[in-house]
Formats: structure tokens, C-alpha cells, sequence
């Protein structure tokens, strides 16, 4: 029997390259599997053959049936198991009487679809995350035209593996800490609606459980989790629940940037070498691998673990040196941030992005990555508390607790943000002009000062050229100060700006877990769920609360570490600024 496979993204054909144009879900045979270079021959149900890349599609098996259109997963069959016969039955004599398609396979449909929704809308505080590309600098050379390269590093998969399946810019999306405080909440929320579609990507989510039912009685209802390999443990510390941290760290330095191209160098990119301190071993990575990631990391942890989106693509400037600086700086500290992260940093995708040693083993675990099914809620699965089950109204303050101090957070993150915008704004525009304006109006005044011909007046004449030419230094120093301290305040408000953003979608889940607990005595009642299953959400919406305070305690270590160092260097740098000789000897002037 010929095999069959499923394309999973749409794939355009070359001209003159004898490839098959293919759409997304359409089913072709394929008539030779190991063309090479990332390639195999396929032909469609018109009898059009042609080369369609590899990674495009999803092998069926034996008797040609798509396992993912069924919806019967793994995690999807334990869910459909979770109703047993009596359960179905009156599932069905419910679903008799209402009109609406599938609701027998959903015990809270038959009474409470006026209430979807309603708990989703309550938190609908956060912009969304935020990533920014630097401010275009037309006059800046552009030093990036090196050849293509890291004789030092593994060059990461080939240019031909998959340059379709995404490019470097979809669209004029930056912003930075310049521009208006209104303009750059749009952008973030522009990209940061991908959290829900994932369309940037065309991620097939109905392969992930957490994403292929709203809701989460997938994981309370699951009649029986699967024992996961990757487990969870979540301990109780000094200060409550904790992540188990590994015994050594490790940082992944993203540094030397190199430009290379494709398709005979109609197109160009930009590649970054990333290397793990732990194995000194460098990878290099573009930034479509970055987003694949993070997609990646969204999709199994978004439930449990914020994770802040990366600085946005751009269309224009991205060749030039001051935007390469900037987003590789962003890209630094977004991968500082995963590996800081006791469950990120030992997660299996992201050590392969960082470890893998050869194109076909990218690919082998790019496709594993892609497949994982302890996705979405499914990852509370995975987690074992070594406390006991906590009861539903103490789960319920502690969810409040979050949302309230997160919120919080959030208003003031904003407005410093807008503060410091504004302050930025200043120092490099009045206020420099400023300065200037009083040094040339004191050097004009010694130049008719000097006309009069008194020969007394020398001294005072050069005097004061010396303080007007000492204001326009001073007006330059001005516009340079807050790069050296503003700019990192700023950048480390815009990284918690992007956590506390993902924060009303984790609380949404929570909240949405505790109203169906809520709800599951009437379940009970009218025996469309058994006593054992309430038993079980109630246990699973502890797991679900203690995952939450392990998050927020790692989340505060952050959070103090942080801005201690930050706030720390602010003042430095300021009290620096102002005991530059020339700062204070214009003080003392004023005095």
C-alpha cells in the first residue's frame, strides 16, 4: 500500500525547481521518501508529483487515517475516558434535549454555557507582552556584509531545511522605549495575540491537548493521567512552595551576529551564536529559531510559567548595526531569563535547542517538540507537590492574591515606564538644547565683550568663552547620561511589562478551574460526573495552586534580585553624573 501524508503547513513551489505546491490538511502519496537535503517526492489526488520539504508533513499511518483529525491523542482518549457508562448515558439523555452539536461529551454544557466566558473577562488587566526593536539610524554604516560563518560552531540546520515555513519580519511592529507609551502598548498587543492563534507559526494546535478544547476539565476530568517521564516535583521552602532548582546553573551568551543569505542572495538574515556556559559549546541559532521557541515554550508552560514574548520582527533597519545591537541585547536577556528558570532551563526542548550537535538531530527534536501532548493544562499532569491537598477556599485566595499583587505590579511597571519615556524624551531634546543655548548666548556675549577694545577685560572675556564652551559639553553629557543608566531601568521594565502580561491568562486558568469545581456538585447531583471524579478536580486544582505559588516565589527571588541591581545602578551612575567635574563645577556656579 502507497504511503499517505498530511501537510501540515502550506508550501508554495518554486518555478523551475520541480517542487509540488501543497496546502495545509491536504493528503498526498508519497512516491520516494528520501529525495535528500530535507526533501521527498510526493504527488497529490490530481497525479501532480513534485519535491515537498520534509518537515511540511506528517506521516500516516498503515490504513491512512490522520490520528489528529480523529482527535483521538493520547491525552484526548483519557479525557473521552473519563466518562463512564452511566455517565455517558445520562450524558446522552441530557444531550437529547439540547440543541447544541457535541454537548453530550461536555457534562457542564446541558446548564452552563450562559457562564462560559464570564471568569476570562474578570482579569482583563496587562498589556500584552512587549518586545521592541532599536530606533532606526539611517546614517549607520552597515558592517554586517561578513561572510556567512562560524568555523567554531555547529551552523545549525540548512538554509534550504525550512526557509519557508517562516520569515524574519512579518510586519512594522517595533517600538521602543522613544515612542509614545500608547503606540508601543499596540505593537506588544499585536504580537502578543499570537499567545491565543499561534498563527504566526501555522501550529496545528489540535496536536496539543491544552490547546484543542477551551477549558481545562481536560486535565480535571482525565479519568487517568499518563506517568509522564518528565516529572514536576514542587517542594515546600522558608517561603512556601518552590520549583526544585538543579544544582548547577547555567547562562547562554548570544553574541557574534554575522549576516548571511539564501536563494542565491535574494534573500538575507541575520545569525546568532549561542553559547551555553555549562558545555562551551556554541550553536548558531536566526531569529526564527528564537520564535519557534518560544512558541514552543508558550505552548507547553503558558498554563503554569509566564513566558514574555521576544522583541518584535521588523521590516525595515534590519541590516543595520544599532538594530542588531539592540535585538541582540533583548535576545541576551530573554535567554537569561529561560535559563534562570529551574523548569524552562531543564525542560527537554529548550536543552535541545541549545545541545543539538547535527541537522538531522534538530530535526528529530524539532518534530518530538512539535508532537508533545503534556502541552497547555495537560502540563499540570506532570507535577507531584510534596505537600498535602490544600481545600478549595484557601486555592481560591491564593489565585486572588496573585492576580491582585500582579495587577498591581503591572500599574506600576507602566508608569514608570511612561516616566522614564518621557524623562528619556527630555535629556536628549530640551534639555541638552538648553544647555546649549545658555553656552553659546555666554560665548556671544565674550565675543562683543572683546570688541570694545578695553584692554582690561581680557581674563573676564576668556572666562567666559571657557563657561559658555563648558555648557555645551555639559549639553552632551546630558544626552549621553541616559544610556548609562536610564537604559537598563527602562529594558528591565520592559522584561517584567512582558511576565506580568502573561499573568491574566494563567489567573484565567486558575479561576476557570475553581468554577468548575464549584460547579461539580451539581454535576454530582444529576450523576453526570461521580464522586470520585469531583474528589480528583479538587486534588488536581491543589496541584494547579501550588504550581501557581512556585511560580510567584520564583517570580519574587526575580523580581528582587533584579531591581535591586538596577535601581542600584541608577543611582550609581547618577551620582557619577553629577560629581563629573564639569556637572558640579556648574552646580557650584549656581550655588
Amino acid at each position: 500500500m502507497a504511503t499517505k501524508a498530511r501537510v501540515m503547513y502550506d508550501f508554495a513551489a518554486e518555478p523551475g525547481n520541480n517542487e509540488l505546491t501543497v496546502n495545509e490538511g491536504e493528503i498526498i502519496t508519497i512516491t520516494n521518501p528520501d529525495v535528500g537535503g530535507g526533501w521527498l517526492e510526493g504527488r497529490n489526488i490530481k497525479g501532480e508529483r513534485g519535491l515537498v520539504p520534509t518537515d511540511y508533513v506528517e506521516i500516516l499511518p498503515s490504513d491512512g487515517k490522520d490520528q489528529f483529525s480523529c482527535g483521538n491523542s493520547v491525552a484526548d482518549q483519557a479525557f473521552l475516558d473519563s466518562l463512564s457508562a452511566s455517565t455517558a448515558q445520562a450524558s446522552s439523555s441530557a444531550a437529547s434535549n439540547n440543541h447544541q452539536v457535541g454537548s453530550g461529551n461536555d457534562p457542564w454544557s446541558a446548564w452552563s454555557a450562559s457562564k462560559s466566558g464570564n471568569w476570562e473577562s474578570s482579569e482583563g488587566w496587562g498589556a500584552q507582552p512587549e518586545g521592541a526593536g532599536a530606533q532606526r539610524n539611517t546614517n549607520t554604516p552597515n558592517n554586517w556584509d561578513t561572510a556567512f560563518g562560524h568555523p567554531q560552531a555547529y551552523q545549525g540546520p540548512a538554509t534550504g531545511d525550512d526557509d519557508d515555513w517562516d520569515e524574519d519580519w512579518d510586519g512594522p511592529k517595533s517600538s521602543s522605549y522613544f515612542k509614545d507609551s500608547e503606540s508601543a502598548d499596540a505593537g506588544g498587543a499585536q504580537r502578543g495575540n499570537s499567545r491565543a492563534s499561534s498563527s504566526s507559526m501555522k501550529i496545528p494546535l489540535n496536536k496539543f491537548p491544552g490547546f484543542a478544547k477551551p477549558g481545562t476539565e481536560q486535565y480535571l476530568l482525565a479519568k487517568q493521567l499518563a506517568k509522564p517521564k518528565e516529572k514536576i516535583p514542587i517542594i515546600v521552602g522558608d517561603y512556601g512552595p518552590m520549583w526544585v532548582y538543579p544544582t548547577s546553573t547555567f547562562d547562554c551568551v548570544v553574541a557574534d551576529p554575522r549576516k548571511g543569505s539564501k536563494m542565491y542572495g535574494l534573500k538575507s538574515y541575520i545569525e546568532y551564536q549561542l553559547t551555553p556556559t555549562n558545555t562551551n559549546r556554541s550553536v548558531n541559532h536566526r531569529y526564527k529559531h528564537f520564535d519557534w521557541l518560544y512558541e514552543r515554550l508558550l505552548v507547553k508552560f503558558g498554563s503554569a510559567i509566564p513566558i514574555p514574548s521576544l522583541p518584535d520582527k521588523q521590516v525595515t533597519g534590519r541590516f543595520e548595526e544599532e538594530f542588531i545591537k539592540m535585538r541582540m541585547e533583548r535576545l541576551q536577556a530573554w535567554m537569561t531569563r529561560m535559563c534562570r528558570h529551574p523548569v524552562i532551563s531543564e525542560s527537554e526542548v529548550f536543552q535541545q535547542f541549545l545541545n543539538f550537535r547535527d541537522e538531522k538531530e534538530w530535526k528529530t527534536g524539532k518534530r518530538k517538540a512539535e508532537r508533545d501532548e503534556l502541552a497547555g493544562v495537560m502540563i499540570f499532569s506532570t507535577m507531584e507537590p510534596e505537600a498535602p491537598d490544600l481545600d478549595l477556599v484557601e486555592i481560591e485566595q491564593k489565585c486572588e492574591a496573585v492576580g491582585k499583587f500582579t495587577k498591581a505590579m503591572d500599574d506600576g511597571v507602566k508608569e514608570l515606564l511612561t516616566v522614564g519615556q518621557e524623562h528619556w524624551k527630555r535629556c536628549t531634546g530640551p534639555l541638552p538644547k538648553e544647555y546649549q543655548k545658555i553656552g553659546k548666548a555666554l560665548q556671544s556675549l565674550a565675543t562683543v565683550f572683546s570688541s570694545s577694545g578695553y584692554q582690561g577685560e581680557t581674563d573676564l572675556n576668556d572666562a567666559i568663552t571657557e563657561a559658555g564652551k563648558t555648557y555645551e559639553e555639559i549639553a552632551s553629557l546630558v544626552a549621553e547620561q541616559p544610556k548609562k543608566d536610564l537604559h537598563f531601568l527602562m529594558e528591565c521594565n520592559h522584561e517584567y511589562k512582558g511576565f506580568l502580561g502573561c499573568f491574566p491568562d494563567i489567573i484565567g486558568t486558575h479561576k476557570g478551574a475553581i468554577e468548575k469545581v464549584k460547579e461539580s456538585d451539581k454535576l454530582v447531583a444529576t450523576s453526570k460526573i461521580t464522586l470520585q471524579d469531583k474528589q480528583n478536580m479538587v486534588k488536581r486544582v491543589s496541584i494547579m495552586s501550588y504550581a501557581l505559588q512556585a511560580e510567584m516565589n520564583h517570580f519574587h527571588s526575580n523580581r528582587i534580585y533584579d531591581y535591586n541591581s538596577v535601581i542600584r545602578l541608577y543611582l550609581e551612575q547618577q551620582v557619577q553624573f553629577y560629581e563629573t567635574p564639569l556637572c558640579a563645577s556648574v552646580h557650584q556656579e549656581r550655588c
